[in-house]
């Protein structure tokens, strides 16, 4: 069994340390040029400003909904407080006020209490901001197909044969391929 001297190890880990810097470094250099390759093309540019106007105008209708449309209805007087505010006991707490039958003003009462809520004034809150947001970017698309004849909204019928939703514009469905042109019915 031939010996193996020391410095035939140093010579060839060298090497090898030498070469495995090159391939990393190849490596690292084709994944950062693929990545900004990726990253500075045009659509993903637009997507993301699309997500960050996308976001702001989400903070402007949420502001509208809870700052401006929700107060005046909870002047109404079966409310009679925040919406943000109502909600139901599900399970008491220990110091619970059973003598005057008014319970809980406030959740927070209720969460130092330990009772289990039903927050439901904030689940209409959002439920309503959702509403709001959608009704609002569908007014901002009319408004754009309006000014621009450029087409966003994607109206859509259903197909006589398979009763799927399918463009207007379509000449035949692309889920049971049958022509919308009349072919079919001769």
């Amino acid at each position: 069994m031939p010996r193996i001297r020391l410095e035939d190890i140093r010579d060839d880990s060298q090497e090898l340390i030498e070469h495995s810097v090159e391939i990393v470094g190849r490596g690292a250099s084709w994944m950062w040029h693929g990545f900004t390759d990726w990253v500075l093309q045009d659509n993903i540019i637009e997507v993301a400003v699309g997500l960050i106007l996308a976001a702001a105008f989400t903070t402007v209708v949420t502001s509208f909904v809870s700052d401006i449309l929700l107060p005046p209805l909870s002047l109404l007087p079966f409310i009679n407080r925040n919406m943000d505010e109502k909600f139901a006991v599900l399970r008491k707490g220990p110091n619970y006020n059973q003598t005057m039958s008014i319970g809980y003003n406030t959740m927070q009462q209720a969460a130092d209490d330990g009772a289990v809520v039903l927050a439901y004034g904030s689940f209409l809150n959002k439920t309503i901001n959702f509403i709001g947001v959608g009704l609002a970017l569908y007014l901002l698309a009319s408004i754009y197909e309006f000014f621009s004849k450029d087409t966003v909204i994607k109206y859509q019928v259903k197909c006589r044969y398979c009763r799927k939703r399918i463009s207007e514009k379509a000449v035949r469905c692309v889920n049971c391929t049958s022509w919308l042109d009349g072919r079919e019915d001769k």
